[in-house]
């Protein structure tokens, strides 16, 4: 007979190998995870039978996921987030919600299992639109902004979820124990939930800060007493009845206003994944693949709902508030798909006896294929909004009041230079620029970065590089150069690389001055030249040059001017 731990490194063996076919295949760790459970369980290999050992860790992992939620919701935060995300995200609940309760009901598949289901369909992956979005370098754009805002608003309705969840199967474990009403339970649990609440009050107020201030002398300590909290409360929660994932998330909460708050999230942010994997993993192993069939129409329909219906939904409501169709359209693509939340939200029906396991298999399906398609869909996210882009006009108020078209109060000014990507090798240019006198405009996706440029003197506009309409309206014809600082996305994708889409669209647009971007390889170097760039910056070799110049005191080479300025950057040969 197999041991324990034999069955564990199998299953470990096994994560590596299908999660880095996954990763091959653009996928994210959860598909591949729950592929594990799958293949490992009884309907495949069948190896998996330390139900215990795998249940604890799937336990702790969720204890440690709810903490890590819990963590982020500072209520400096909370107060912070705009009307659009707030409306965006409550919007897309209550619509996602009615919907698919409607869908449901059309499956015949009953007023409580459709509940179930609606409700779990509103829940999208904070971990994978944050990975996407960070690889894309779009977390900081509008869109991933209002996209990050929203989310926070999902996991708070998580939150209320799973608490409502907690109490039905108070009141009804008293029901069916003979209780009556089940009053008396879930009064004992509301004392002792509001008695936690008003430790983790107490907690925050007198002893977070100070006690964390002191662990993090020994990072590793922090870490281990993260852990033990999260763990601590998440038996206390159990224990008076609010389940393991309240009390996990109210072990986050406690930290959630402390310095070291971010700290503690990248540090647990490995151990997370990994427990979460024994979770997918026991998930994946309760399905019974002979039994899956039964839901293929039904995982379709919402699938398709999921994909298509709640990007509409954002799309429309930030339409309504007066955003443009293309910033609608980029934050609507990262809500079409389901969580890790709607899978554990209906492994609790199932613990409560509200749903049938058939509800988890429909529900995991779904998250399947929702997953592996939105993944495509982020990733591309440009090219499908060209494509989509001339059926999108009715989905864009007039005007957009939330969003103006700056480019046009620029038209008719004369700049020397429009500078695309205002970081800080962007910003270093533009202040060098505007102390010897040179009209420069900057360009970029982040709100916050064009506020900066601003507050330092400089021209600056909101657009994006991609956006064909905005390049047309920017001030070319005066313009001698154009510069871009805006870097290869991560993914090494040429068709994602905003440089060569920009030279594209300038010189369709009829700019006839020339260009320089930034690069940070040969390889960069060499295709942005086949890319019709007259010039490129290597930010890096030019640093290394001018060390090399001061530490030596050699004389400084001749280089090629740009107009007004000198310029650093190479030619092509």
């Amino acid at each position: 007979m197999m041991t324990s731990f034999a069955e564990v490194s199998i299953l470990l063996v096994m994560a590596a190998g299908i999660g880095l076919v996954g990763t091959l295949l653009r996928q994210p760790l959860i598909v591949s995870f729950i592929a594990v459970g799958l293949i490992a369980g009884p309907s495949v290999l069948d190896v998996v039978h330390s139900d215990a050992q795998i249940d604890l860790l799937s336990e702790l992992g969720i204890a440690v996921l709810l903490f890590l939620v819990g963590i982020k919701l500072d209520v400096k935060l909370i107060r912070s987030l705009g009307a659009v995300s707030v409306l965006t995200g409550l919007g897309q609940v209550i619509f996602t919600a009615f919907f698919g309760y409607l869908i449901g009901l059309g499956l015949g598949l009953g007023h409580v299992t459709s509940l179930y289901v609606a409700v779990a369909l509103t829940f999208s992956s904070t971990i994978i639109i944050v990975k996407l979005l960070s690889d894309k370098r779009e977390i900081d754009a509008l869109h991933g902004q209002i996209a990050l805002g929203f989310l926070i608003v999902q996991d708070l309705v998580v939150v209320l979820a799973m608490i409502v969840l907690s109490a039905i199967g108070i009141g009804a474990a008293d029901v069916g124990n003979g209780g009556g009403h089940g009053g008396g339970s879930v009064l004992s649990v509301l004392v002792s939930g509001l008695a936690m609440v008003a430790g983790v009050v107490l907690f925050v107020r007198y002893v977070a800060n100070p006690l964390t201030e002191r662990l993090a002398r020994a990072p590793e300590l922090l870490v281990i007493f993260a852990i033990a909290l999260a763990a601590m409360f998440a038996a206390l929660g159990d224990a008076v009845g609010l389940g393991k994932e309240v009390g996990g998330l109210m072990a986050g909460i406690a930290l959630a206003s402390t310095s070291y708050r971010e700290t503690i999230a990248a540090r647990l942010a490995p151990l997370r994944d990994f427990l979460l994997l024994f979770f997918f993993i026991a998930l994946g192993a309760t399905l019974d693949l002979s039994l899956l069939g039964t839901h293929v129409t039904g995982a379709v329909i919402f699938s398709i709902f999921v994909l298509i219906g709640n990007p509409l939904i954002v799309l429309a409501i930030m339409g309504a508030m007066g955003y443009r169709k293309r910033t609608g359209f980029l934050a609507g693509l990262t809500v079409a798909q389901i969580s890790e939340f709607s899978l554990i939200f209906i492994a609790m029906g199932v613990s409560l006896g509200h749903v049938a396991d058939d509800a988890l298999g429909l529900v995991t399906m779904v998250g399947l294929v929702t997953i592996a398609a939105s993944t495509y869909m982020i990733t591309f996210s440009h090219h499908l909004y060209a494509l989509f882009e001339p059926l999108l006009g009715v989905f864009e108020r007039e005007g957009t009041p939330r969003e103006p078209s700056e480019a046009g109060s620029h038209k008719g000014r004369g700049f020397s230079i429009i500078l695309f990507g205002l970081g800080r090798f962007g910003t270093a240019i533009g202040m060098r620029l505007k102390k010897r006198g040179v009209q420069v405009l900057g360009v970029d996706f982040n709100p916050q970065a064009v506020k900066r440029w601003r507050e330092l003197g400089l021209e600056a506009e909101f657009g994006d590089a991609t956006d064909p309409e905005f390049v047309a309206e920017l001030p070319l014809r005066d313009a001698k150069w154009l510069v871009s600082t805006v870097p290869i996305h991560p993914t090494g994708l040429s068709h994602e690389d905003a440089r060569r889409t920009l030279i594209q669209l300038v010189r369709a647009s009829g700019f006839t001055g020339r260009v320089a971007a930034a690069s940070h390889s040969a390889a960069e170097t060499d295709t942005l030249f086949r890319s019709g760039a007259d010039m490129v910056l290597e930010p890096f070799q030019d640093a290394a040059d001018r060390a090399v110049e001061l530490l030596t005191g050699a004389k400084a080479e001749e280089r090629t001017e740009i107009p007004e300025i000198a310029a650093e950057g190479r030619m092509p040969a």
